[in-house]
């Protein structure tokens, strides 16, 4: 369900994670390297003309571009030490999935060293779209306030080859699977800036649980 309904998303199942993630950490490719960095949300409508005018509003939200440019910098910042002949789009685009629209940005680079796929993704993650920056007071804080374990939620997810090629993605809008117990946990958040409205994090989170809700009930009425 979760791979029809959402074909642009990298779609997982690894040791009872499973889910449904629009945001690439990172692909290597000989010595192409490529990130998507997605950060600033809006929920999509079902309307042709108000998505439309939703996404405009979102790429002029100064808000969601500020949390989208911390996104960036992280990434590109990372993968600098890794690569030559970085591009790094000036402005987003908006990516439309079947539930949500994201701002995004294809960040990619030439590799300058051997660096592996892990290598990679070690020094990307955690990125500040899901961890925030800077990254260990980040982390600090998270432990304070976020009164959960993520477990393997927003870790990297994905495939490797004997070259030191592959692609991870972030494991998003996902579920944790407890097959003795017969229950799902289920993942999905956002990101909190200056200029956050709690209201509107919280349709944006709820927004997210959307891939995996639809595909339970779809499951379960089958």
């Amino acid at each position: 369900h979760l791979a029809r309904d959402y074909p642009t998303c990298w779609t997982f199942n690894v040791a009872n994670l499973v889910g449904a993630t629009p945001e690439l950490l990172v692909r290597r490719t000989g010595d192409l390297v490529t990130s998507r960095v997605l950060a600033g949300t809006v929920r999509r409508r079902g309307d042709t003309e108000e998505d439309h005018s939703l996404a405009q509003a979102l790429l002029a939200s100064d808000k969601d571009l500020a949390e989208h440019s911390y996104a960036v910098r992280s990434v590109a910042k990372a993968l600098a030490t890794h690569c030559t002949d970085m591009d790094v789009p000036e402005n987003p685009t908006v990516l439309e999935l079947a539930n949500v629209q994201h701002l995004a940005t294809d960040v990619t680079g030439r590799l300058a060293d051997d660096a592996s796929l892990l290598s990679l993704a070690a020094s990307l993650h955690p990125t500040a779209a899901v961890c925030g920056t800077p990254t260990e007071r980040a982390l600090t804080v998270i432990s304070e306030l976020e009164g959960m374990s993520r477990d393997r939620y927003a870790g990297p997810v994905g495939w490797f080859d004997t070259r030191g090629d592959g692609e991870f993605g972030i494991a998003l809008r996902c579920g944790l699977v407890d097959s003795q117990a017969n229950t799902i946990r289920a993942f999905a958040g956002c990101g909190i800036v200056a200029g956050s409205d709690p209201e509107h994090e919280l349709a944006e989170s709820r927004a997210k649980f959307i891939p995996m809700r639809s595909a339970l009930e779809a499951r379960s009425s089958t």
